[in-house]
């Protein structure tokens, strides 16, 4: 598990993965919604724009970021359609990576670092104890600050990503043909993996809209498409900023026979603050 090279850079045109229409499961993929609360345009999802650093990380460090390899990245100003994104990977301390995934305008969207191994965070991460998978609950509950359920788990979900499934996600939200994600046995890509929490979200609570922050994601085995994914997680905080109200979560991702894929501690904003609220 050696790295490859000291610094990679590569270009991305930015673009919608999803229809732009407020019709969509989280809305503040669509243009209209977005703009009334303060954006310029729809934001592309975060974990489509993380999955664009991909090929760089790979690069750099090798295929065993894939097995048993690590990222902490935050999204600090929104990705619009049309963003010239360019992913820079340098090699920095401890033998870890530090990535910027940088706009036209000189803006960096995206920071984060990635490395080989166990991250130095992980053993900061809880691990759920509710792990079957279950129904939704009935009707699904509005989640809030004063109600969130703080050292609670969440109704496990179980997703199919079967090999169609991945080559058709890296189609779409990718647009790539990388015969390790769309080739005869394609792994599941890290984007996906990284985005079951905002997935898991909506399966336990009402979320009119929310902006994924912020994760750390710890990869622990081979992800392999042709399966059903079951994601778990618990909460372990909430609190506002700038009228906006985050949740912390730490999700596991786990394959079948119950195989541990990933540990992320996911963060996200579940109550979006009127433009008025927040400086942008």
């Amino acid at each position: 598990m050696m790295t490859r090279a000291a610094e990679v850079e590569m270009v991305v045109d930015a673009f919608l993965d999803n229809e732009d229409s407020g019709d969509i499961i989280n809305p503040i993929h669509s243009t209209g919604f977005a703009q009334r609360y303060g954006f310029r345009g729809a934001l592309v999802g975060g974990v489509t724009v993380w999955g664009w650093a991909t090929p760089a990380i790979l690069e750099a460090i090798g295929d065993g970021w894939l097995d048993r390899g690590w990222a902490d990245f935050a999204f600090r100003q929104p990705t619009y359609p049309g963003d010239r994104m360019t992913v820079r990977v340098r090699l920095a301390e401890a033998g870890a990576f530090a990535v910027t995934m940088t706009n036209q305008d000189g803006v960096d969207c995206v920071i984060a670092t990635v490395g080989l191994g166990d991250a130095p965070w992980l053993g900061e991460v809880t691990s759920p104890e509710r792990r079957a998978v279950e129904p939704p609950p009935e009707p699904k509950p509005q989640l809030t600050l004063d109600g969130a359920p703080i050292g609670r788990d969440l109704v496990p979900l179980a997703q199919p990503m079967f090999l169609d499934d991945a080559r058709e996600y890296v189609r779409v939200s990718q647009r790539t043909d990388d015969p390790r994600f769309a080739g005869e046995r394609p792994r599941i890509p890290p984007g996906w993996l990284a985005g079951r929490f905002e997935d898991l979200l909506r399966h336990n609570f009402a979320i009119p809209a929310s902006m994924h922050t912020r994760s750390r994601v710890q990869h622990l085995a081979p992800a392999w498409a042709g399966q059903t994914i079951v994601s778990a997680a618990r909460m372990v905080e909430a609190y506002e900023r700038k009228g906006h109200h985050f949740g912390v979560f730490d999700c596991l991702v786990l394959g079948e026979g119950g195989l541990r894929l990933a540990h992320i501690r996911h963060t996200t904003i579940f109550r979006i603050a009127e433009a008025s609220s927040a400086a942008r």
